[in-house]
C-alpha cells in the first residue's frame, strides 16, 4: 500500500478482504430468520410454567433455546462486521439496531429460565440428567445453575431487581458521559510547536514523546482535569462501590469480592495469591525505574518519565506478507496442526488486513459459532501491528478449535481463559524474535517493549486490583469513600509499586479517577492472571515440546465446558496456586537482568 491517501472499500484488493459473503451469500435470508428467531421466541414463551414438568419438556426448552440465540447470534455478528468494514452505511447500521432491540426482546421472554428451573427441587433435576441421555450435554450448565441456587432470589425479587437494573448502572453512565463528552484537557504545544488539543486517544502518543516539555505539560492538563472534578467523580465512584456492596448483601454474599468472582467460580484466593506475589516482587520494578533513570539521563525522574520508550525503534516496514511468514515462524511451537489450521483460515478469508473509508478503528476477533473466526485489522506496516495479528489470530484459533470441539452452549470462551490464548501468541513471537535478534539495539528495543507489556498489564492491573479491594472494604466496614481518602490511598499504592526511583508528586493521586474499568469492579485481575498463566504456558511449551504443546491445544478445544481455573489445569496451570505468578515473576527479573546488561 504505498500511496498514503486512505481508500475507499472498493479500491482494496478482495484478497486483504474478510470473506464475509460466507455467512450470508444471500442477505434476504437476514430477514427470514429474525422472523423466525421471532416465532421460535413466541413458542419458547409457551414453555413457561411447565420448564420442568419431564426431562423431555426440560431438553426442549434447552435446545430452542439453544438454537434461537445460534440463530440471532449469527445475524447479529453478521450485521455489526459489516458496519465495522464502513459504519458510514446506513443500511448495516438499522440492520445492527434491529438485531440489538430483538436481543432485548428475546432476552425478556427468556428470562423465566433460571428461577423456574431453581424452582425445581435439585434431586429432580438431577434425576432427569440420568433419565435423559440428551440432558448429559447440559449438566454442566445445570449444576452451574444450581450452585448459584442460594444467591438466586424469588421470581418477584429477581422481577424487582431486573426493573432496578437501569438505575443501578446509572453511576457508570453518568461517569462514561463526564469522562467521553464533557470532560475537557485543553491544549498543549506539542513536539513541533504546533498547538494540538489534548485527548484520551492521544494523551499516551504524547506520554512517549522524546521530548519532556510535551510530556510534562500532557501531564498536568490529563490530571488538572480531573482534579478540577474530583468531588463529581468521587461521589459517583462512591455510589458505584455501594451498589456493588448492597447487590453482593442482597444476594447473599459475604461480599462484594465474593460476589463478583462467583459467576467464573473463581476462588477469593486466586486474587490474593496475584497481589502477594506480585507485592513481593516489586523490588524488580524500582530496579526497572532506577535503569530508565539512568538511561533518560534524568536527575529525577517523575510520573511523567515512565511510558517513554528508552529504545527507539530501528525503522523498518514489514510488508503484510512478511507479517504472515514472522507470525508462522513465531508460533511453530504450536505445531504442524496449528499452522496448517491457521493456514486454511488465512486462505479461506478471516482477515480484513487494511484501512479503509468509513472503517471501524483498531483490531479485533470476532465471528458466530456457524462463522469463521474472522478479524479486524488496521494494517501499517508496523512490529506493533505484527503483534496485534498474533493476539487477534490466538483468539481466532481459539474460537476455531472449541467451535469444533463443543456444542453452541459451551462454544464460546470467558474473559479468564480468552486473553491465555492471545497472550501465549505473543510470548511465544516475542520469545522467537528475541531468540534470533543478533542487533544490540533491536535487542534492546524487543527487550524494553517485553518489560513495558509486563509493567503496564501483570503490575498496573493487580495495583488497581489493589485499589478495588480498598475502596469495596472500606465501604463493607460502614465507610464514606471520600476524595481525600482515595486521592490518598492511591498515591500510596503508587509510591509502593514504582518505588524509590520515581519522585512523588501530588498530580498522580488523581489516577484512579480516569479509569472505567473501575466501574466494572473485580474485572482487571483477570489480565493479571491471564497474562501469567499465558507466561508459564508459553515457557512450558518451549522447555517440553510436544506433551505441553498437546495439552495447550486440548485446552483449546474446550470453551466453557468447565469453570476456568480447570480448564487451565489442563494446560499445566494451576491458577488457584500463586506459582504461575511467581514463575511469571522470574520471566520479568531476567528481562530486566539481561536488559540491565545490555545498557
Amino acid at each position: 500500500m504505498g500511496d498514503k491517501a486512505l481508500k475507499t472499500r472498493d479500491q482494496i484488493d478482495s484478497k486483504y478482504k474478510w470473506n464475509i459473503e460466507a455467512m450470508f451469500p444471500d442477505e434476504t435470508q437476514i430477514e427470514a430468520d429474525i422472523e423466525d428467531v421471532l416465532a421460535q421466541t413466541k413458542e419458547y414463551e409457551q414453555l413457561a410454567g411447565h420448564l420442568t414438568e419431564s426431562s423431555a419438556s426440560l431438553l426442549k426448552a434447552l435446545k430452542s433455546r439453544d438454537a434461537i440465540w445460534q440463530k440471532l447470534e449469527k445475524v447479529f455478528v453478521y450485521a455489526r462486521m459489516r458496519r465495522d468494514e464502513d459504519n458510514r452505511r446506513t443500511q448495516y447500521q438499522a440492520m445492527t439496531d434491529r438485531c440489538q432491540t430483538v436481543i432485548a426482546q428475546v432476552s425478556a421472554a427468556m428470562s423465566f429460565f433460571t428461577p423456574e428451573l431453581l424452582d425445581a427441587p435439585e434431586e429432580t433435576l438431577l434425576s432427569y440428567i440420568k433419565q435423559e441421555p440428551g440432558l448429559k450435554e447440559y449438566e454442566f450448565l445445570i449444576r452451574d445453575i444450581l450452585r448459584e441456587k442460594a444467591h438466586v432470589l424469588t421470581k418477584a425479587e429477581e422481577n424487582i431487581l431486573a426493573q432496578m437494573s437501569e438505575i443501578t448502572g446509572a453511576t457508570n453512565d453518568i461517569f462514561t458521559m463526564l469522562n467521553n463528552a464533557d470532560i475537557k484537557f485543553g491544549t498543549i504545544t506539542d513536539e513541533d510547536g504546533d498547538e494540538a488539543e489534548l485527548t484520551h486517544g492521544n494523551y499516551i502518543t504524547f506520554m512517549e514523546s522524546h521530548d519532556r516539555r510535551v510530556r510534562k505539560d500532557a501531564y498536568d492538563h490529563m490530571y488538572g482535569a480531573f482534579k478540577s472534578l474530583i468531588n463529581t467523580i468521587s461521589s459517583a465512584y462512591n455510589y458505584n462501590t455501594k451498589t456493588d456492596v448492597i447487590s453482593a448483601r442482597i444476594r447473599k454474599y459475604d461480599s462484594a469480592r465474593q460476589a463478583a468472582l462467583s459467576g467464573d467460580n473463581i476462588p477469593e484466593e486466586v486474587y490474593d495469591n496475584l497481589v502477594k506475589v506480585v507485592n513481593d516482587n516489586l523490588p524488580a520494578v524500582h530496579r526497572y525505574m532506577e535503569i530508565r533513570k539512568k538511561m533518560l539521563n534524568v536527575d529525577k525522574l517523575y510520573m511523567y518519565d515512565v511510558y517513554v520508550p528508552l529504545v527507539e525503534l530501528p525503522k523498518k516496514d514489514i510488508p503484510y506478507e512478511e507479517a504472515l511468514d514472522i507470525m508462522r515462524a513465531g508460533l511453530a511451537p504450536l505445531g504442524e496442526e496449528y499452522i496448517s489450521r491457521m493456514n486454511a483460515g488465512l486462505k479461506e478469508g478471516w482477515i480484513d488486513v487494511y484501512e479503509n473509508e468509513g472503517k471501524t478503528s483498531g483490531a479485533y476477533s470476532f465471528g458466530s459459532y456457524d462463522s469463521m473466526p474472522y478479524i479486524l485489522l488496521n494494517y501499517t506496516d508496523t512490529l506493533k501491528d505484527v503483534f496485534t495479528i498474533v493476539h487477534e489470530m490466538g483468539h481466532s484459533m481459539h474460537s476455531s478449535y472449541t467451535r469444533e470441539a463443543q456444542p453452541y452452549i459451551y462454544g464460546s470462551h470467558s474473559i479468564f481463559t480468552a486473553e491465555v490464548a492471545s497472550t501465549v501468541n505473543e510470548s511465544l513471537l516475542m520469545r522467537h524474535l528475541l531468540d534470533k535478534e543478533t542487533d544490540p539495539k533491536m535487542r534492546k528495543y524487543l527487550l524494553n517493549l517485553y518489560i513495558e507489556e509486563f509493567r503496564t498489564t501483570l503490575f498496573r492491573q493487580t495495583m488497581f486490583a489493589e485499589f478495588e479491594q480498598l475502596t469495596h472494604k472500606a465501604i463493607e466496614d460502614g465507610e464514606v469513600l471520600t476524595a481525600e481518602w482515595m486521592c490518598e490511598e492511591y498515591q500510596k499504592l503508587n509510591d509502593k509499586y514504582f518505588g524509590p526511583a520515581v519522585e512523588q508528586d501530588d498530580t498522580i493521586r488523581y489516577e484512579w479517577a480516569r479509569i472505567p474499568h473501575f466501574y466494572n469492579a473485580f474485572y482487571v485481575y483477570k489480565y493479571a492472571t491471564g497474562y501469567s498463566a499465558a507466561t508459564a504456558i508459553s515457557s512450558k511449551i518451549l522447555k517440553e515440546g510436544a506433551p505441553a504443546r498437546d495439552a495447550y491445544i486440548e485446552f483449546l478445544k474446550t470453551g466453557e465446558s468447565d469453570h476456568p481455573i480447570e480448564l487451565l489445569k489442563l494446560a499445566g496451570v494451576d491458577m488457584s496456586s500463586p506459582q504461575p505468578i511467581q514463575q511469571a515473576m522470574e520471566t520479568f527479573r531476567g528481562l530486566v537482568e539481561e536488559f540491565e546488561q545490555l545498557v
